[in-house]
């Protein structure tokens, strides 16, 4: 590890690798990739095992859940239909998604499901992109009279606390479809469901799947032969269970197996919310390409003004407003992830410095125990996958105490 001024110091990595290994030698965390470059360096650190009781360790290859940390990567897939003009940002999407043509909005958010009004305006690709198509997962009020239809009709969760969607696209959307909507369209940022939207968007709007249109125009180019919506028998061994730890006893309890679970086989539902299966070095490959404005080597994967409007805050000051206070107030729920302020398309996109990293940060976490972030202020990328969820504060303080080793490591 040469010094330099687009690299790391050697006693900053040091430090990384400490402060990571104290994480898995305490018991709590199992086993851990972790990613970081910057400039021509790149430095990985593999620790730990695939099972909580040992087995196998982790490898630079071994495939992970990505959980929510899908969505800066599906959001890819309807840029490229909007640098193709086979989009447009404010076309209403009634056209491709009749279910959600004529909505009615509840009068209060969290009241009864049949007290509405008319929406003043159909729902458009825009309000998709942004999070702002006036439906969400609000985890905070799990017993609103909207969460708990997301749940009795089977758009979100099964019974064992699964929260992608099960059932195939088209029901899915009629199922939402006889949903309304918690806020008018392009009113109030919320969590998640336009994610899950956006892929029977691109999907209806190409006439391929999602995940074969992803394959084609993202995955591929970019050399990303390990990123799917499940992961195929030949490479089962390396995907690891994934761990729920007991949130009073900290015993491991495992959300999903390996083989057998929720990702060995295609779903019904490829989910652009929290669907992928990847590895350090494809989104490693994905967020590097989005520090190039969209160029990957010699080829462009999407155009530079694509890339920029992912990557920055998209919200207006009310929203603004709306999505930090969220944030607050969900820091018990979520160990203090998510506080960055704005949201770009799919992403996290930093507007006040809240911590360590600097403003313009972009990325985002995932439940699962994942966090992926790209920093165009200092050229860096970081990627820190587990196979521990966020139902105990563990994974989430290991990925704090990996973006304060990683800022400290940058050698200037």
């Amino acid at each position: 590890m040469g010094k330099g001024t687009n690299g790391f110091s050697e006693a900053g990595l040091r430090r990384m690798h400490e402060v990571l290994a104290g994480h898995v030698d305490s018991g709590k965390i199992p086993g851990l990739v972790a990613l970081v470059s910057r400039g021509e360096e790149t430095h990985v650190e593999t620790l730990g095992t695939m099972r909580h009781d040992g087995g196998a360790p982790m490898r630079r290859d071994t495939i992970f859940r990505m959980a929510s940390t899908t969505k800066p990567v599906a959001v890819a897939a309807t840029m490229v239909l909007l640098d193709e003009c086979r989009l447009r940002l404010d076309d209403p999407i009634d056209r491709w998604l009749p279910e959600l043509a004529d909505r009615r909005v509840l009068k209060r958010a969290d009241g009864p499901l049949d007290d509405t009004v008319p929406a003043r305006r159909p729902i458009t690709v825009r309000d998709l992109l942004g999070s702002t198509c006036g439906l969400g997962l609000d985890m905070t009020a799990r017993t609103s009279p909207m969460m708990g239809a997301f749940f009795e009709q089977g758009v979100y969760g099964q019974e064992d606390g699964w929260l992608l969607p099960a059932p195939e696209p088209d029901e899915w959307m009629r199922r939402l479809g006889t949903l309304p909507l918690m806020y008018q369209p392009g009113e109030r940022w919320l969590y998640n469901v336009s994610d899950d939207v956006l892929g029977v968007l691109v999907a209806r709007v190409t006439g391929q799947p999602f995940e074969t249109f992803l394959r084609e125009r993202i995955f591929s180019p970019l050399g990303m032969k390990d990123t799917g919506f499940h992961v195929p028998a030949h490479k089962i061994d390396r995907l690891p269970p994934l761990y729920a730890p007991d949130p009073q006893t900290g015993e491991f309890l495992v959300e999903d197996e390996a083989e057998g679970g929720h990702h060995s086989k295609p779903p019904a539902f490829p989910s652009g919310g929290g669907g992928l299966d990847s590895t350090v070095d494809d989104y490693h490959a994905y967020f590097r390409m989005l520090l190039n404005h969209g160029m990957h080597g010699t080829q462009r994967i999407l155009s530079r003004p694509s890339v920029e409007l992912m990557t920055t805050n998209r919200l207006p000051s009310e929203q603004l407003a709306a999505r930090e206070a969220v944030a607050r107030n969900l820091v018990r729920l979520s160990y203090g992830l998510g506080q960055h302020g704005g949201w770009g398309f799919g992403m996290a996109a930093r507007t006040y410095r809240g911590d360590f990293a600097p403003i313009g940060q972009f990325g985002w976490d995932g439940g699962a125990g994942t966090t992926t972030y790209a920093d165009p202020h200092n050229q860096l990328v970081g990627i820190l996958l587990t196979q521990t969820g966020m139902s105990t504060p563990d994974s989430a303080r290991v990925i704090h105490d990996f973006w304060t080793t990683l800022y400290q490591a940058i050698d200037d």
